[in-house]
């Protein structure tokens, strides 16, 4: 049993004088759980047997250091830090960082060392006892058609500027699929659209073709497959998505061949010769993927294509945490769980029929494309604050950005495209 008691004030990253944290806001990171003396042990033994044998450097305040060398950690606040894991593990070494208790001049590399010892981080003894401590996922976040609207809006919807201020020009929120690396922020248009003609190829997409696409993001998609010819129906959930998709599609005079609108993937009506899904399943949660996959069954007529990107995490790393509450759901991605290449293949045989023909892996793009959104974020994080985000919110979003690259620099993470095919009717 814990308590909280009031954290009223936090450091940012290059800060040397407390900043006062919204408590309304951010209640979670104000204030610190008040754990017991034995938690916090346990906590500091956790951590000591977790970072003591990695290529990491971590430092406290009364000049410990753990680790074998690397990436230095520096702990300011080593009572909030392990109360913090001791009582929410995960959710709270994120929150430890949105409160500047942790730092890391290179966060990503710090946190690829890290994603690359994730299976082994916990001891065995308490891996086996995981549904004792680990949260569990909250109810309201179950992705049922209510809680899917809700949960995209918590996402998509917090401010086109905002996500305009870090990505390129095709406001594309996937990997990209660049020529070479290193890659710069100038190549990111163009290695967006490769990425998205790969996928209209896959699908077959040209002139007349009938495609459905789940999930819009801010239109880049259907405005390229209308231009070569095909009459498009877009879906989302996200009204600011929805309304600058609409824009962007009249303005390109493309009105005609483009419909956009707020609908739910399980509400989509109609035939269609093509389906095209990018980065969406990751938000439809374990509960409801045979019914994504049933959808895109029956949506696509005999003879059709459909082209899916989607994020992959090992599968023995997605049985041991898919009932559990993360740090990425709470804060970024609520109700939402990465498929494992296996769950993929499985959910598409048992649930459909649908046949898995392709699946091309290219993490290492989405590790780049993750790069150049991250620093244009930090470049630009003043005007991140003049749109009205705090300090909270920026260390939140480079924790995020910095998080996700890292996972897919040290491989437990990967981006796939599929093509599904789907036998003509004799």
């Amino acid at each position: 049993m814990t308590t909280a008691h009031p954290r009223p004030t936090t450091r940012t990253c290059a800060a040397a004088v407390p900043v006062p944290v919204d408590a309304g806001r951010w209640p979670d990171v104000a204030a610190v759980p008040r754990a017991s003396r034995p938690v916090r042990a346990v906590a500091a033994a956790v951590v000591r047997h977790a970072l003591g044998g990695l290529p990491l450097r971590v430092r406290f305040p009364d000049g410990t250091v753990l680790g074998q060398g690397g990436p230095l950690i520096e702990v300011r606040d080593p009572d909030a830090f392990h109360a913090r894991i001791g009582t929410t593990g995960l959710i709270g070494f994120g929150e430890s960082y949105m409160a500047g208790e942790w730092d890391a001049p290179d966060l990503v590399g710090a946190l690829t060392v890290l994603a690359s010892h994730a299976a082994d981080l916990v001891p065995a003894p308490l891996q086996r006892l995981r549904r004792l401590w680990a949260l569990r996922q909250p109810a309201a976040q179950r992705n049922t058609e209510t809680g899917a609207r809700d949960n995209i809006s918590r996402h998509y919807d917090l401010s086109n500027d905002l996500f305009a201020l870090f990505l390129d020009e095709t406001l594309t929120y996937s990997s990209a699929v660049f020529r070479g690396f290193p890659a710069e922020h100038a190549l990111l248009p163009a290695a967006q659209h490769r990425k998205i003609d790969r996928l209209l190829d896959l699908a077959e997409v040209g002139e007349g073709t009938r495609l459905l696409e789940i999930g819009t993001g801010w239109g880049e998609l259907a405005l390229r497959a209308a231009a070569r010819g095909a009459h498009v129906t877009s879906l989302t959930l996200s009204r600011e998505q929805r309304d600058l998709a609409r824009r962007r599609v009249r303005e390109a005079g493309l009105a005609d061949r483009v419909a956009v609108e707020l609908c739910d993937y399980r509400e989509a009506e109609g035939t269609y010769d093509a389906i095209v899904s990018v980065e969406m399943i990751e938000a439809v949660g374990a509960e409801f993927w045979p019914v994504y996959f049933r959808t895109l069954d029956e949506r696509l007529a005999p003879g059709g294509r459909v082209a899916l990107q989607a994020i992959t995490m090992p599968h023995d790393r997605m049985l041991a945490s898919r009932d559990t509450h993360t740090w990425i759901q709470k804060y970024i991605f609520p109700g939402g769980l990465l498929p494992s290449v296996e769950a993929v293949d499985q959910t598409v045989r048992e649930h459909t029929r649908l046949a898995v023909t392709r699946r091309d892996a290219f993490g290492a793009h989405y590790a780049e494309t993750l790069r150049l959104w991250r620093e244009r974020f930090t470049e630009r994080a003043e005007e991140v604050e003049d749109l009205g985000f705090d300090h909270v919110f920026r260390r939140l979003w480079t924790f995020y950005l910095a998080y996700s690259e890292a996972g897919f620099r040290s491989g437990y993470l990967d981006v796939q495209q599929y093509l599904l095919t789907k036998e003509p009717t004799r």
